[in-house]
């Protein structure tokens, strides 16, 4: 008996010491190496930073040709890509009514005319005789209402030949300018509208670039100021005055017009090109400064999009951010960050909130 309690005493002795050692062993501490990150301070250069609108390139002179006439195109003498003159013909319109209204108002002016100088004739005669008192007052007081009636009647129908002829500029559409064909909405036999758009022609040579300001910006764009125009197509950016400013952005859905005129001419430009026209701002004092980032520095998480930063413990922070329009290789930080900030650019491993960072 004094046997097995001796063996059970040394067998616990043996499981607490154990499990005493167990637990000295679990309590570790970690460590975790910091991660080595290459880092850019936000910042405006110079207190300057670029507000930018996209837009597309228009020619300066552009017209869309219609008509106020109705009727079936006969003749269409241009296609896209054809140069033409000021007055050239372009097209012809169905005009059968008008020629036949034209053969009437003719013929009512030859009338006109004979009745008039029928008139004119017997008008000179009565004013002999009324001078040699030979017809009464009267007589004469006819005379002068009958030569002005006919004169009257040769006049208007003069105008009504004036009104057909004008009628026949809508069905015979010449170019308003030298210029390029670049549309061409319509074909022989289509039934053409009044005021349907028929032809585009525009004038090369010398471009501007329209675009559209949200209602935040509109104060920062004025008439007259220079701007710089990026066209990525052509891998290119051209110097350009604002010279249109819309007051009003009732009708184009909280957004005001701009018009840009860019300086010299530029062979390699096109109208529809894509542009983007960017407005410099100072930053100091200003709340409408915008904020510019390298895209690489961008990270994202299904819709959303943010940056890593450092915090003031040394730590990576991720910080999600209101982005606006990407620039080349800058996009426009609108809400998220601030100048000043240390922003973490790339890193030689994994990143994550809160892991350790020097730089």
């Amino acid at each position: 008996m004094k046997t097995k309690i001796i063996t059970a005493a040394i067998a616990l002795t043996a499981i607490t010491l154990y499990s005493c050692g167990t637990k000295e062993e679990s309590t570790t501490t970690i460590t975790v190496n910091p991660v080595k990150v290459e880092v850019e301070t936000v910042a405006n250069p110079d207190g300057i930073s670029m507000v930018h609108f996209n837009g597309k390139v228009i020619a300066a002179y552009n017209a869309n040709i219609s008509t106020r006439m109705m009727g079936f195109v006969d003749q269409m003498k241009v296609k896209v890509g054809d140069e033409v003159k000021k007055g050239q013909l372009l097209m012809v319109i169905n005009n059968a009514d008008l020629q036949a209204k034209s053969a009437q108002v003719k013929a009512a002016i030859a009338a006109a005319e004979a009745g008039f100088e029928n008139a004119e004739k017997d008008y000179k005669r009565f004013q002999s005789l009324m001078k040699s008192n030979s017809i009464s007052q009267k007589e004469m007081d006819d005379m002068t209402t009958r030569y002005e009636m006919m004169k009257a009647q040769l006049e208007g129908a003069k105008q009504q030949q004036s009104e057909v002829n004008a009628q026949l500029q809508y069905v015979n559409l010449t170019a308003p300018f030298d210029g390029v064909i670049t549309n061409r909405f319509i074909e022989v036999g289509d039934m053409a509208n009044p005021g349907m758009p028929l032809l585009a022609i525009e004038q090369p040579g010398k471009m501007e670039v329209s675009a559209m300001v949200p209602e935040n910006h509109i104060q920062l764009v004025k008439q007259g100021e220079e701007v710089i125009v990026s066209i990525n197509s052509i891998d290119s950016e051209l110097k350009g005055v604002i010279s249109e400013v819309s007051s009003s952005s009732k009708n184009t859905g909280g957004q005001y017009a701009l018009r840009v005129a860019i300086n010299g001419e530029n062979k390699a430009l096109r109208s529809g090109m894509f542009a983007t026209v960017g407005v410099e701002v100072k930053s100091e004092g200003s709340t409408n400064s915008v904020l510019t980032i390298p895209q690489s520095a961008i990270v994202t998480r299904g819709q959303l999009s943010g940056v890593y930063t450092v915090s003031q413990s040394k730590t990576a922070i991720l910080r999600w951010l209101k982005l606006g329009q990407t620039i080349e290789n800058k996009v426009e930080v609108l809400s998220g960050l601030k100048a000043g900030e240390q922003l973490i650019l790339s890193a030689k491993s994994k990143l994550y909130n809160g892991v350790p960072v020097v730089y």
